[in-house]
């Protein structure tokens, strides 16, 4: 007699949370985050849009494209400048190179550490660059088309 091992689905091998849990979970998710397409609608609409957004790559990287209007400041040297180049009343989105980097995590724990409010924006500067929002490099400003893996091109907006 041949015992059958049941196939398990490999997406409910673990179940999903409670809606309780969910929520807990995904309401903590963005008060920490924020995504390139609500910083550039945010920084679009309003001249003062609330926050400041910082850059935490290296100098190399940050000459080679920023967001327009970002603060230059390197996760290295986030705990020593940081009081001096940024308001503790006015909360900081920080940003990297992109998915793959956490300088902006690190950037963003060593900004909490000195008492600053702070999210991290999801995606980076590649993101910011995918979705086809203007950047600035030491020649000046530039854009690109939108990555239509990453946005849908010729909409206002994705409807997230």
């Amino acid at each position: 007699m041949t015992s059958q091992i049941p196939v398990t689905n490999p997406v409910l091998r673990v179940a999903p949370a409670s809606p309780a849990a969910a929520v807990a979970h995904f309401g903590a998710s963005l008060a920490f985050h924020a995504d390139a397409s609500d910083v550039a609608a945010a920084l679009a609409a309003a001249e003062d849009p609330g926050f400041v957004v910082l850059d935490s790559r290296s100098t190399p990287a940050w000459d080679q494209g920023h967001v327009p209007g970002a603060i230059h400041l390197p996760t290295a040297l986030v705990s020593e400048q940081a009081g001096q180049l940024l308001d503790r009343s006015v909360p900081v989105v920080t940003y990297c190179w992109g998915p793959g980097c956490n300088g902006a995590t690190r950037a963003a724990l060593a900004l909490a550490r000195l008492g600053f409010q702070v999210k991290e924006m999801l995606g980076g500067f590649e993101y910011w660059v995918r979705e086809g929002f203007e950047f600035e490099t030491w020649e000046g400003r530039e854009r690109r088309g939108p990555d239509p893996l990453t946005v849908p091109v010729g909409a206002e907006d994705c409807g997230c």
